[in-house]
């Protein structure tokens, strides 16, 4: 049987809740229905946990983990009458038939009772939601609370932020072509676009499409990449015939931007997972750039740097991609907060084993995707501390607050990021 959209979504879901799984791996699996699939999938995880409180207002008794299809069914509904244009009666009878098609006939009368319910009330079950954090920011309350720890006066604006929309960036490669070109040429394709006020290669559309429609995007013209990670490859000063690493590079986007903006740089592209590292080697086949893709575990250079030492280096640290929740909006369910301080030392072992791959007055930039303090400041002070060869370097950016330890980035006018420059 073929499923309705909203069936297919609810079984999305419900593997995001049981089993940790993301947006990311579960969508390119999906072959009806993909756009509106995809927009129910991300607009209920972005309202997860308003939706949440609300459907604990409605549902007498939780659902057990088996039937978290039809919890997702109901949390679906509720954010079509909140959030979407849809027609009620479309929004709750198209949820009631995924039940069927879901072979759990005995759940009609639930979803159908539950949303019916809402519609009659509305206001107040919504005014309830609001009273408390988590129902007026849909965020968790411990995320909420470690926002506000590092960032007090920005918290309200990082939150609206983490709910909204990301626009669709694309980074030029100049290359090939000139950045005001292929704005042009965007625009005769009918798709219109902006220059990107902080990247000087940076490109934002008005409204995101199918990378099919952008022009000569298979002959390596552009590349989908936001403002913030545009910035990092001009901190890094490339100079020419340089040997650089790139650690953790997979997709791929940083290693790329390298090579375009210093295409005699000797680039090594290591990332531990082989899986993802296909993805550096399509997005250099279709850029038609030159790079050593390497597998192999940044926390154990011996296995694989054959002693090499490297003018400069970029450490895109793993971490908890508190700076791009609006993209993937369920790292508010799948992030915990014990898992902080494990990615801080994790993140602290990378800095201090790579370190010692960097030539004297070379340039390490340390990066991640992360807005939380125990990442970023904390991690460059915890090392500057114990290494009294290394020096942090003053970044130009464009944007951006100064810690002391590092720029960082917030999710308004672009993801949120965090640089931070060291020499030795």
């Amino acid at each position: 049987m073929k499923y309705n959209s909203r069936a297919t979504a609810a079984d999305l879901l419900k593997q995001v809740i049981n089993e940790s799984s993301t947006l990311e791996y579960l969508l390119p699996h999906v072959t009806e229905d993909k756009p509106f699939v995809q927009t129910l999938c991300y607009g209920t995880l972005r309202y997860y946990f308003q939706l949440k409180i609300i459907a604990a207002q409605l549902i007498k008794k939780p659902f057990r983990a088996a039937d978290n299809d039809i919890y997702a069914l109901i949390l679906i509904g509720l954010y079509q009458l909140l959030h979407l244009d849809t027609a009620s009666f479309a929004a709750v009878n198209e949820c009631v038939d995924a039940a069927k098609q879901l072979k759990k006939p005995w759940a009609s009368a639930v979803i159908n009772g539950t949303l019916r319910n809402f519609q009659r009330n509305a206001a107040a079950f919504i005014e309830k939601a609001n009273a408390e954090p988590e129902g007026k920011f849909a965020h968790p309350t411990w995320m909420i609370q470690a926002f506000k720890k590092d960032w007090k006066e920005k918290v309200d604006a990082i939150l609206i932020a983490n709910n909204q929309k990301p626009p669709m960036t694309l980074r030029v490669n100049t290359q090939k072509i000139s950045r005001e070109d292929y704005l042009k040429k965007l625009c005769e394709a009918g798709i219109a676009a902006t220059l990107c006020e902080y990247s000087q290669v940076g490109i934002t559309l008005e409204h995101p499409c199918a990378v099919e429609r952008l022009p000569d995007f298979f002959e390596g013209a552009c590349s989908v990449q936001d403002e913030a990670p545009q910035l990092a490859i001009p901190l890094l000063n490339l100079k020419p015939h340089q040997i650089v690493l790139d650690a953790c590079a997979a997709p791929g986007g940083k290693t790329c931007h390298m090579l375009e903006a210093e295409p005699t740089v000797q680039l090594i592209a290591l990332d531990i997972n082989e899986e993802r590292t296909e993805k550096i080697h399509e997005n250099l086949m279709r850029l038609q750039l030159k790079a050593e893709v390497v597998v192999g575990d940044a926390l154990h250079p011996n296995t694989w740097s054959n002693h090499q030492l490297f003018d400069r280096i970029l450490l895109d640290a793993p971490c908890s991609a508190s700076g791009v929740i609006r993209r993937h909006p369920e790292i508010k369910l799948l992030r915990k907060p014990k898992e902080l301080s494990k990615l801080a030392n994790t993140q602290y072992d990378l800095l201090c084993a790579l370190w010692k791959l960097l030539k004297p007055e070379g340039i390490f930039l340390y990066a991640t995707c992360s807005v939380f303090r125990e990442e970023n400041a904390g991690v460059i002070e915890r090392f500057l501390k114990h290494h009294t060869e290394a020096k942090l370097i003053p970044l130009e950016l464009p944007c951006g607050i100064n810690t002391g330890f590092g720029t960082q980035l917030l999710p308004d006018k672009t993801d949120g990021f965090f640089y931070a420059g060291i020499t030795k």
